[in-house]
């Protein structure tokens, strides 16, 4: 009887087993209990795949045996995919192929535009540079998208999604670079126009030119002028916004020229056209505690040395309104800031988006910098002061301002240069949210990149550490006296009359 009840079991168990595995193969579930849901597809994602028309093919290239680390994300991006193939019902079909089986399979790698990478690997205590691939093609028809490599620590679905998107949008909407008052050019903004041309046809516009519908564009973004707009120019921007178009500028009011020392104050007419609508650009620099760092040459016992020195012009942001613009963002880094400070009679709107931190303050320009200042908490009485906010009225189009205008520009040639991430981000997500393409704000700031540690003041600091180094005494100090208090009572006890062990 106890055998049969035993086997009875053992297929129930095995019944059990195989219905889960059949159920599996149909539906995907993911419980995802990590912060901003890293392993949760967003609504962005699902729409992209329920929207699709036509099969995507997914052909992910990762090399045998990768270290554990790397094998991790060689592992999510199949799980993933095995997401996106359930959700789009078919519609998405992965392979995976192992370049580095042999050479022709590399070559076939390299071929479709995945590119190798030189990775420290650690073999018999010895470290060894070993050539690794991790990337995937993306195919529609006769379209492809390469991701060249996944890197560990981006966003893995915002990869694979706007490869996808770019993929399926078949007219792109127009956006507007404006051009012609000493603007840098779209070639300036290598990382932000490789975000913005996956879903957008971005162009340089003059406004000068008057065979141009400025009306034709989505959002149009003037950044960085540095000569003055006329009158006409100002009305052309004017009657934009009145018939609903967007605008995206940054604006430098301040200027400082590190080699000179100096800073100066900057007049373009933006400025003054920003005033009308209850907005003040003002004349003076931001600095703040939380800052960047510039290099110093300094001359000791006969040697020229180099050394890093806080620079509280460079203010480093992390303070964020709750707005899609911002969702998502960490830290920003700022080059000669300036506060805005807002109306409230103005028949416009304004949320600030970015903000300085609690230990910020001004110095009105023009200025001289002093490189060795001793900087106190003195020189920072305010805090939370707006550096970029948007400006909105009823009918009419919207505007985000931000008060550097060289926030996310690369440059180019020998001069080119790295830009914060989430500076870029900050101007895609803006330009996404004015020209109502919200869907892959979320995937792009996904991914964790920055986690500073909260400022304190030095009076916290002091109580934090003496609370560190005197509340374990005072523990050891109570339990004693609880041990000592709990054996007086027990001697007491025995020498009572009638006392039983």
């Amino acid at each position: 009887m106890k055998k049969r009840s035993y086997t009875s079991s053992v297929i129930l168990l095995a019944v059990i087993l195989l219905v889960i595995a059949v159920i599996s193969e149909n539906y995907f579930f993911r419980l995802d209990l990590t912060e901003g849901h890293q392993y949760s597809l967003s609504k962005a994602t699902k729409d992209i795949l329920k929207n699709l028309n036509e099969p995507v093919t997914v052909t992910a290239w990762f090399t045998k045996d990768l270290p554990p680390n790397l094998d991790k994300v060689r592992r999510d991006f199949k799980d993933m995919l095995v997401e996106y193939n359930s959700l789009s019902k078919g519609m998405v079909v992965y392979q995976f192929e192992n370049p580095s089986k042999d050479e022709k399979s590399e070559a076939e790698a390299m071929k479709q535009g995945v590119r190798p990478v030189l990775f420290n690997a650690r073999e018999k205590d010895q470290v060894k540079q070993r050539k690794i691939y991790m990337g995937a093609v993306v195919q529609k028809g006769d379209e492809t998208e390469v991701i060249p490599f996944i890197n560990p620590n981006g966003s893995i679905e915002y990869d694979l999604s706007t490869a996808i998107k770019k993929l399926s949008v078949k007219n792109r909407p127009l956006i507007g670079f404006i051009q012609g008052q000493g603007e840098p050019g779209i070639n300036e903004f290598q990382q932000a126009m490789k975000e913005l041309q996956v879903l957008y046809d971005v162009k340089p516009v003059y406004l000068t030119d008057t065979t141009k519908n400025l009306l034709d564009y989505k959002t149009l973004a003037i950044i960085a002028p540095k000569d003055s707009f006329n009158i006409r120019q100002l009305n052309l921007l004017n009657e934009y916004v009145d018939h609903g178009g967007n605008l995206f500028i940054g604006i430098d009011r301040v200027k400082g020229d590190l080699q000179n020392a100096r800073g100066t104050v900057v007049n373009t007419g933006l400025e003054t056209w920003l005033q009308q609508k209850g907005l003040q650009v003002g004349k003076s620099f931001i600095v703040d505690a939380r800052c960047g760092t510039v290099a110093v040459n300094q001359r000791s016992s006969g040697f020229t040395m180099t050394t890093q020195i806080k620079f509280p012009y460079l203010p480093v942001l992390s303070n964020f309104a709750d707005h899609p613009v911002t969702k998502g963002l960490e830290e920003m880094l700022m080059t000669f800031a300036s506060p805005l400070y807002f109306n409230s009679d103005s028949t416009y709107k304004f949320t600030p988006l970015i903000m300085t931190s609690q230990e910020s303050g001004t110095l009105p320009a023009p200025l001289y910098f002093d490189i060795n200042k001793h900087w106190t908490r003195s020189d920072f009485k305010d805090h939370s002061l707006t550096v970029a906010g948007l400006l909105e009225k009823k009918n009419q189009g919207r505007i985000i301002v931000i008060s550097d205008g060289q926030f996310a520009i690369n440059g180019q040639g020998r001069q080119a240069r790295q830009v914060q991430k989430d500076n870029v981000n900050f101007l895609v997500n803006s330009i996404d949210w004015l020209s109502d393409d919200t869907g892959l704000i979320n995937l792009r700031t996904k991914s964790i990149t920055s986690r500073p540690l909260d400022q304190i003041s030095d009076s916290t600091k002091m109580l934090l550490k003496w609370l560190n180094f005197l509340l374990p005494v005072l523990l050891v100090i109570f339990y004693g006296l609880i041990r000592v208090q709990y054996r007086r009572n027990q001697r007491i006890k025995r020498m009572e009359e009638g006392y039983v062990k």
